[in-house]
């Protein structure tokens, strides 16, 4: 399989602000320092901030005022304030990526428009499908926040020793993603440690990298250690919902030390392809994607899913993986001149 080289960078980034919200002014400046963001992709836009919605109709005006100030070689957006996090029936990480539509929406159990971006090969989505992937950069406090930034940015080229773990809970309608956990480990073992757990939750795990799970609420998630760049959610039906919902938060995610999550926003049944994929966002992970390619490429209904997190984290950059006999994966290491030293490192 040929290498997947990551084009989505602080070059090709805009970082949407909220002048209106200190807030999201303090987000923006910490991130742009952080990823070296030139001061021509950052976007002020004036909407309302601290609400948790905005309407479909607020939505569009905001719209309007991005039109005007994006230019083309932009390929991706981080949202750079807590709230709000969805746009009527869809989140606002969607809503600014695919524009608003009821096409993305369901009332009821019944599925939603695909993504031509799931599952692909393309590094420049907004050339290839008009997509500008986007991820929020959200916490339960803007000192959080900055945290997962610093988590973010530590972790590029960190190709730590850590394990992934595939969860089947006792949740029968929360668990309909462990019937390819098995699959997973035989294709992409060799990368990584990967242990299929069948339990509620895990504890006292020194090495996280991969957590998928299916439960309304996830226990001891602080009793773990996630290694930069982790990535980790749990399927149900209001994980999106940041603040004081009925379910947990994907924030509890990111509070623990999680680099990246995603949840739903509307209710989404337990239709698999309205959630990560974890084969997909392992396999483009671990080829050296960064978090946000890896997290959008790995859902093909994401018109309900919120993505949470640090885009441009990228532990394995600079290592892609070749496909051999019997569907395994195993590693092959690129060294680009200027990052020689540095990808040297063993991938695994």
């Amino acid at each position: 399989m040929s290498p997947i080289k990551a084009e989505i960078n602080n070059q090709t980034l805009a970082v949407l602000v909220n002048k209106n919200d200190p807030e999201s002014i303090e987000i923006a400046k910490h991130y742009q320092q952080a990823r070296l963001i030139p001061d021509e992709n950052i976007i002020y836009l004036s909407f309302k901030g601290n609400v948790n919605s905005l309407t479909s109709a607020e939505y569009n005006e905001v719209r309007i005022q991005l039109n005007k100030k994006v230019t083309d070689n932009i390929q991706a957006y981080v949202l750079a304030w807590r709230k709000p996090w969805r746009v009527g029936c869809m989140s606002i990480t969607s809503a600014f990526s695919l524009g608003f539509s009821k096409d993305y929406c369901a009332v009821g159990c019944k599925t939603t428009k695909p993504v031509d971006y799931y599952n692909s090969n393309s590094v420049l989505p907004y050339t290839d499908y008009g997509i500008r992937p986007s991820m929020m950069l959200s916490a339960n406090s803007v000192d959080a926040v900055k945290r997962l930034i610093d988590r973010g940015v530590a972790a590029d080229y960190l190709r730590p020793k850590a394990s992934a773990y595939l969860v089947s809970t006792s949740d029968k309608e929360r668990n309909v993603r462990a019937v390819h956990y098995p699959i997973i480990k035989k294709s992409l073992g060799k990368l990584l440690n990967i242990e299929l757990i069948h339990a509620d939750a895990i504890k006292n795990k020194p090495d996280v990298m991969f957590y998928f799970t299916g439960m309304k609420e996830v226990k001891y998630l602080g009793e773990n250690k996630y290694a930069p760049g982790a990535l980790a959610d749990h399927l149900t039906s209001a994980g999106g919902h940041l603040f004081k919902g009925t379910q947990m938060s994907v924030l509890n995610w990111v509070d623990a030390g999680v680099t990246g999550t995603y949840g739903t926003v509307v209710e989404p049944c337990n239709f698999k392809q309205k959630f990560p994929n974890p084969g997909i966002v392992m396999q483009e992970y671990l080829s050296g994607n960064s978090l946000i390619e890896a997290y959008w490429k790995s859902v093909q209904m994401p018109g309900q899913g919120l993505f949470v997190g640090e885009p441009l984290a990228s532990p394995y950059k600079g290592c892609r993986y070749q496909l051999g006999i019997g569907g395994e994966y195993s590693y092959v290491v690129q060294q680009p001149n200027n990052f020689v030293e540095r990808v040297s490192k063993n991938c695994h």
